[in-house]
């Protein structure tokens, strides 16, 4: 048997080294952001061997990191068999380029953009979602294509035969132009997405349907809740971007009319523009809600930071405009001082545990109250062959009475602006009888 070579094939997790750099500025401290991105490193898979952490008042433009921080990056990636090095910012292509060089194949260098991006391949299920994570990751590689023929470049500095026909520039330049064709094939497929989309809104627009956005940071509980309230079935996993494929049921509220909730992908700081560009027509769903639920971690100690940075994506977006309803999740994890400290200062905030159903019952009579805040009474006679509508004024409407008359179903009922301008062809006087 000494003759074979012995060769692992057990998986082993990948071993990282974390990087980051305290410039001093910003609302989250550098020890908070870096046990963020371990978390992320995690997710995908990676186990933290080391955390480095450099204060500078800018970043350098060669490496991003000093050079004596960098010959040390490369000591320790030696030194502890380091399979990739995350940055906590976002690296130009050079200089990564200079950081891979420096810490030596095959060693990767990453930053956190290049890291949730890796999630969200990963955890993308629909065609949409793929296709938004593809063009993302192609918009982000793009600029980075480079060494695959460096051999050829290299023969071009020595001239000769054959060093006139610049082979490597032109494999590259092929490279680029097979990226950029992708990437504006993958434009005009989620722009048929984003048409479709936009007609499934209206015709729920157009039906009268009250819609309902979750929104808030990644794995702040919003999928659990999606499933207690309705039952959807939605996958749910204690990490982050567990799901990003936008999902969305209805809901009968007590008072019998019919909502619609969708889940959306979660946020996180430092929310590549990419991403937030290419799932365009999935935040959509966001911007055309009448009412957003902005699910917050309570237990989380950086939960007001949380809160802040998803107002800022919602201001991105344009959804800041849209009513919204702070709620806390996980409440089941506070304790009774915490849970009144946190009520004093958040006094219009709904608390619950959709792990538990605590509070459920109160979230949805918030939702009743915001469902019927624009309601006004109507009254109107409607016609027996209307049975559409019928039905409509009774998943849409709080119905009040009702009676069969003679000329149709006699109904008052409180009705939002859309539901009242469907009615107002059949809308009577209360004493027009």
């Amino acid at each position: 048997m000494g003759r074979f070579k012995h060769y692992e094939t057990a998986f082993r997790p990948e071993r990282a080294i974390l990087v980051g750099v305290d410039f001093g500025k910003g609302e989250w401290s550098i020890e908070e952001s870096l046990a963020e991105l371990e978390r992320l490193a995690q997710t995908d898979g990676a186990v933290v061997v080391r955390t480095i952490v450099q204060r500078l008042d800018a970043p350098v433009p060669r490496t991003f990191i000093g050079s004596g921080k960098a010959d040390e990056l490369a000591r320790l990636v030696r030194a502890l068999d380091i399979d990739v090095v995350i940055f906590d910012d976002e690296l130009s292509p050079s200089q990564q380029s200079n950081l891979e060089r420096l810490v030596g194949e095959p060693v990767k260098v990453i930053d956190r953009t290049a890291l949730i991006l890796d999630i969200f391949g990963e955890h993308a299920r629909t065609r949409e979602g793929r296709l938004q994570v593809q063009l993302a990751q192609l918009q982000y590689v793009l600029p980075r294509l480079r060494g695959m023929w460096s051999h050829l470049v290299g023969e071009q500095t020595r001239g000769g035969i054959g060093s006139r026909f610049g082979q490597g520039e032109s494999q590259l330049e092929v490279d680029r132009r097979l990226v950029r064709k992708r990437i504006s094939w993958l434009r005009k497929e989620l722009e048929q997405v984003d048409v479709r989309r936009r007609t499934q809104g209206k015709a729920r627009w157009d039906s009268g349907v009250y819609r309902v956005s979750l929104v808030g940071y990644t794995n702040a509980g919003k999928s659990t809740l999606l499933n207690h309230l309705t039952g959807a079935g939605v996958y749910v996993k204690d990490e982050l971007f567990a799901t990003l494929d936008p999902t969305t049921r209805s809901l009968e509220l007590e008072e019998g009319r019919k909502i619609t909730i969708t889940d959306t992908v979660g946020f996180i700081q430092k929310l590549p523009t990419m991403l937030v560009r290419s799932f365009k027509s999935t935040l959509a769903e966001v911007s055309a809600a009448d009412l957003i639920l902005l699910i917050v971690d309570a237990s989380d100690p950086n939960a007001s930071k949380e809160i802040a940075a998803v107002r800022a994506i919602l201001e991105e977006i344009d959804s800041a405009s849209v009513p919204s309803v702070l709620v806390y999740n996980k409440c089941d994890l506070l304790s009774v001082s915490e849970r009144e400290a946190l009520a004093l200062s958040n006094h219009d905030a709904v608390f619950i545990s959709a792990m538990t159903g605590e509070g459920i019952r109160s979230l949805t009579y918030r939702i009743v109250q915001e469902a019927s805040a624009g309601d006004e009474t109507v009254t109107a006679l409607i016609p027996y062959e209307k049975g559409l509508l019928m039905k409509l004024v009774h998943e849409r409407c709080q119905v009040l009475r009702e009676s069969y008359e003679q000329g149709g179903l006699l109904v008052t009922a409180k009705a939002s602006k859309r539901m009242r301008e469907t009615l107002r062809p059949y809308e009577i006087e209360g004493d027009a009888l």
